[in-house]
C-alpha cells in the first residue's frame, strides 16, 4: 500500500509535457490499439491511408482547374471550356465522396480504439482489487471514473480526427516541396520552410504555459461533476440533515475554482490563437512573394498575358498548399500538446497505477485465518490500531469482534481480506475466496444493477436445482413483501436499488446471497444492525445450520450467544481475547 501511494506521487509529481515519457506511453498505447497486423483497426487504418492519398491526387487535379480556367477563358474556346466545367464537377463529386467516406473510416477507428482502450483499462482496472486501490488508498489519483469514460474517449476522438492528417503529411509536404522547388526555385523552397521554423518555435513558446493549466481545469472539471454526484447520492441523508445551504455553498465553491482557472486558460489562449491565426494569413502574402521572385527575375519573360496567368495561378496554389501543409502541421502540434495530451496524460497515468496496482501482494488461500504478531494501522495514519495481535481462526469456532469507534474493527477486515497491508507480522488466510470458502459482508451493503435474482447470484448460467434453492432463500430471507413489491426475482428495473430498498431489506438481502452462495467461513461487519432482534436470530441461526464459521463485527449484546469467543479491540494498539459462554 505504502509502495503504490509513493508511486502515485512520483506520477503525479512530474509536470505534463512532450518528452521521451510521453513518446513511451504513448508507445504502450498504440501497443494496444495495433496488436497485431492482421487486427481490424491496421486493415482500417491501411484504407484509410488509401483513401486520403487519393483525396490529395483529387485535391490536385482540382488546385490546378483555376489556371486551366485562366487559359481555356483567354483563347475563348468553348469546347474546351464545357469539357473543363464537366471536368470539374466530377473532381468535385469525387472529392465529397472520398472526404466523407475518410470522415466515415475515421468514425470506425474512433469507437475501434475506445473499444480496445476501455476494455483493456476495465481488465487492469477490476483485476484484483486494483479498483479499491486507485478510489480508496490512492489520494493523488483524482476521478478515476472520468478517466475511462470521458478522458480516454475525448483522446480516441482526437487522434481519429488528426489521423488522416498525420498520415498524408509526410507525402504531401514532400510533393509539394518538389513542385515548389521547380516553380519558385531554392529561395523560395527556403523561404517557406524558414517561416515554418519560425512558427513552430513561436508556436512552442506560447503553448508552454497553458498545458498544465489545461491538466488542472480537466481535474477541476472532475472535482465538480463528483461533487454533483456526491449530493445524488446522498441527497436524503443530506436532506435530514438541512444541508442543502452547506452543500449549495461547497457546490458553488468548486464551481467558481473551475471558472476562474478557465478564465487565466482563456486568457493564455489569447495570445496562442494570436500568433497562430497571424502565422495561418501571413502565409498567403508569403505564397505571392515566393511566386514574384522568378516572375521579377525574368523567368518568365516569353510567356503571353494569359499563359502568365495561368502560371502564377497553378504556382500560387502549389506554394499555398505546401504552406497550408506547414499550417496544418503547427495546428496539429497545438492540438496535440494541449488537446491530446491532456487527454492522454490522464489516460496514461491511471494505465501506469492499474498495471502496477496488479501486482499487490495477495493472500495465499486454504481453510483458515492465522494471525502472527499482526500489526496495522491505516494507511493514511501513523498511529497503530492493533499491535502484535496472534490468533487462529479454526472452522466451527465462532468469533465476535468488538470495541469502541475508531478502534480498528472494520480495519481488521480489510487486512483479513489483503485490502491493506499489516505493518508488522503476518496474515495467512488459508482458505480460497467465494462459495465453499470465505465471503465478506461489509457494513455498506454492495448492490449492482440488474435484477433482484442478480443481486444474489453473479454467475450467468445455473442448474433448476440452484433456481429453486434461491427461490427458497430470497422468501425467508427477503419475506414474500419485498417479492410482490417489486414485481418478482426476474423484473426488469431501472431505478437505483439504494434508493428502492431499506436498510434492512438490503441487509437481508445480502443474507440471501451468503445463504445460496453457502460459504465455510461468513466476515459480517454490523450486517444486521438495521434488523431487529428477533430477525437477527434466525438469520444467525440459519448461517450455523448451513455449516458456516461465523466471523462478527457489532455492538449489540444480543450478538454474544452466537459466538464461541470475543476479540476486545481496546484501542492504541491493545487487544484481549476472551471465551464466551456456550449458547
Amino acid at each position: 500500500t505504502n509502495c503504490c501511494h509513493q508511486s502515485c506521487v512520483d506520477v503525479f509529481s512530474s509536470r505534463p509535457k512532450l518528452d521521451w515519457r510521453f513518446v513511451q506511453r504513448f508507445c504502450r498505447i498504440l501497443k494496444i490499439l495495433f496488436p497485431s497486423w492482421s487486427n481490424q483497426s491496421v486493415r482500417m487504418f491501411l484504407t484509410l491511408l488509401g483513401v486520403t492519398l487519393s483525396v490529395q491526387l483529387v485535391i490536385y487535379q482540382v488546385g490546378l482547374i483555376p489556371s486551366q480556367f485562366y487559359e481555356v477563358l483567354s483563347e475563348k474556346n468553348y469546347g474546351k471550356f464545357k469539357n473543363l466545367v464537366l471536368f470539374a464537377v466530377m473532381l468535385i463529386l469525387i472529392n465529397s465522396t472520398l472526404k466523407s467516406l475518410d470522415q466515415y473510416i475515421s468514425s470506425l477507428l474512433y469507437v475501434s480504439w475506445r473499444k480496445s482502450l476501455t476494455e483493456e483499462l476495465h481488465r487492469t482496472y477490476f483485476k484484483g482489487r486494483v479498483y479499491y486501490t486507485l478510489n480508496v488508498l490512492c489520494k493523488d489519483i483524482d476521478n478515476p471514473d472520468q478517466r475511462i469514460s470521458q478522458d480516454v474517449e475525448r483522446l480516441c476522438k482526437q487522434m481519429s480526427t488528426m489521423a488522416s492528417r498525420l498520415l498524408i503529411s509526410p507525402f504531401t509536404v514532400t510533393y509539394y516541396t518538389y513542385q515548389c522547388f521547380n516553380s519558385a526555385g531554392w529561395i523560395g523552397f527556403v523561404s517557406i520552410f524558414g517561416y515554418f521554423v519560425v512558427g513552430s518555435i513561436l508556436n512552442k513558446i506560447l503553448i508552454g504555459p497553458i498545458v498544465s493549466m489545461l491538466v488542472e481545469q480537466e481535474k477541476l472539471e472532475g472535482d465538480f461533476r463528483f461533487k454533483h454526484m456526491q449530493i445524488r447520492v446522498n441527497a436524503e441523508a443530506a436532506a435530514f440533515y438541512r444541508a442543502g445551504k452547506v452543500e449549495h455553498m461547497r457546490t458553488d465553491r468548486r464551481l467558481q475554482m473551475l471558472l476562474s482557472t478557465q478564465r487565466s486558460l482563456m486568457n493564455k489562449e489569447l495570445w496562442l490563437y494570436i500568433g497562430v491565426n497571424t502565422f495561418d494569413y501571413l502565409g498567403s502574402i508569403l505564397s505571392y512573394i515566393v511566386i514574384a521572385i522568378p516572375i521579377f527575375a525574368g523567368d518568365y519573360d516569353g510567356l503571353t498575358p494569359g499563359e502568365l496567368s495561368a502560371l502564377v495561378s497553378k504556382n500560387a496554389f502549389v506554394c499555398i498548399y505546401l504552406i497550408n501543409c506547414f499550417t496544418q502541421l503547427i495546428d496539429l502540434s497545438t492540438t496535440v500538446l494541449l488537446k491530446t495530451q491532456c487527454y492522454y496524460d490522464s489516460f496514461s497515468r491511471v494505465l501506469y497505477i492499474y498495471t502496477f496496482s496488479i501486482y499487490i501482494h495477495s493472500v495465499p488461500a486454504d481453510t483458515a485465518f492465522v494471525l502472527d504478531r499482526l500489526s496495522y494501522k491505516s494507511p493514511v495514519s501513523e498511529e497503530l490500531l492493533v499491535k502484535d495481535l496472534t490468533l487462529k481462526i479454526s472452522q466451527g469456532t465462532h468469533m465476535l469482534v468488538v470495541g469502541n469507534t475508531g478502534t480498528g474493527k472494520t480495519s481488521l477486515l480489510r487486512v483479513l481480506n489483503g485490502l491493506w497491508e499489516a505493518c508488522n507480522g503476518s496474515v495467512e488466510m488459508t482458505t480460497c475466496f467465494g462459495p465453499r470458502g470465505v465471503l465478506f459482508l461489509p457494513q455498506k451493503a454492495y448492490l449492482t444493477d440488474g435484477t433482484l435474482r442478480e443481486q444474489v447470484r453473479k454467475e450467468k448460467t445455473y442448474s433448476t436445482y440452484n433456481k429453486v434453492l434461491l427461490h427458497v432463500f430470497m422468501y425467508f430471507v427477503c419475506q414474500s413483501n419485498l417479492l410482490s413489491r417489486i414485481g418478482g426475482l426476474d423484473t426488469k428495473v431501472d431505478w437505483n436499488w439504494y434508493d428502492v430498498l431499506s436498510p434492512g431489506e438490503m441487509q437481508r438481502l445480502c443474507f440471501a446471497r451468503l445463504f445460496y452462495l453457502q460459504p465455510k467461513y461468513a466476515v459480517l461487519d454490523e450486517a444486521t444492525s438495521a434488523l431487529t432482534e428477533e430477525a437477527e436470530g434466525q438469520l444467525y441461526k440459519a448461517c450455523k445450520q448451513l455449516g458456516m464459521t461465523l466471523i462478527s463485527l457489532g455492538h449489540r449484546s444480543t450478538l454474544k450467544k452466537h459466538h464461541d469467543i470475543m476479540l476486545r479491540l481496546c484501542g492504541g494498539g491493545q487487544w484481549e481475547l476472551t471465551k464466551l459462554k456456550e449458547a
